[in-house]
């Protein structure tokens, strides 16, 4: 499993799209939270904190982490590899978990270097060091499991085809729909009492919840579930194939 990381890991970087999404996830948040004046801006917002990077990244990934998984299972579909990795010493588990941990990795990467704008909020504020670190912190797990969540849900579309367009389609809909579509359905308040255990079955929900500094256990249970659930899923269309 651990060779498969490793190559996954090595093809992302040596490709375009690895590097582009890194790069693109960096400009789009450094622009929006330092350059445009726009409610994201941290210098216009007034306050030592980095809710705007919290608010916006969500989003940012939402397109961006599909396009990372989009060809995992698609691509090797395509070409016939597929067919070549089933032949190695790996399991189907190892297979969906050294593919799964490499596109995490990727994401850790894009987000490390924002470390920087929690560094220029801690000097910026009045004194300096009056922020609310365990809000920022808690706000980051939350990132990186919701991040981490999302890559789960791309494995799982991408092997469900062997067009990666199709794939990143079905990733960006399906991930969508789990971050904000039961909020909206909560929202709308049709079904009484049972609109609140609605609500808790979307992202936006326990993501908020860790942003407040607070790390809930069922918070990170609902996350480690929705992982586990969309990789057994993606586990189960492989070896359906093979049967």
């Amino acid at each position: 499993m651990y060779a498969l990381f490793k190559k996954e890991i090595s093809n992302f970087l040596n490709s375009l799209i690895g590097i582009m999404v890194i790069v693109v996830f960096l400009l789009i948040t450094g622009l929006f939270l330092w350059v445009f004046q726009s409610d994201f801006n941290i210098m216009s917002f007034g306050y030592a904190n980095l809710d705007s990077l919290f608010i916006l990244a969500p989003w940012v990934f939402l397109f961006l982490v599909p396009a990372v998984t989009m060809r995992s299972f698609a691509e090797e579909r395509r070409t016939g590899t597929m067919e070549m990795l089933f032949t190695k010493p790996l399991s189907d588990w190892q297979i969906v978990w050294g593919k799964y941990l490499a596109g995490v990795a990727l994401v850790l990467l894009a987000l490390i270097p924002t470390l920087v704008y929690f560094f220029s909020v801690y000097r910026l504020s009045l004194p300096v060091g009056n922020v609310d670190a365990g809000g920022i912190w808690g706000s980051y797990i939350g990132l990186f499991f919701l991040s981490a969540a999302f890559v789960s849900i791309g494995l799982f579309c991408s092997s469900l085809t062997n067009n990666q367009i199709l794939a990143f389609l079905l990733s960006v809909f399906l991930c969508g729909f789990i971050y904000i579509g039961f909020d909206m359905i909560y929202s709308m308040a049709l079904f009484g009492s049972v609109d609140l255990f609605i609500q808790q079955l979307g992202i936006a929900s326990h993501y908020s919840s860790l942003s407040r500094g607070v790390i809930d256990t069922r918070d990170i249970l609902y996350f480690l579930s929705v992982i586990i659930l969309f990789l057994s899923m993606t586990k189960l269309v492989l070896s359906s194939r093979k049967w």
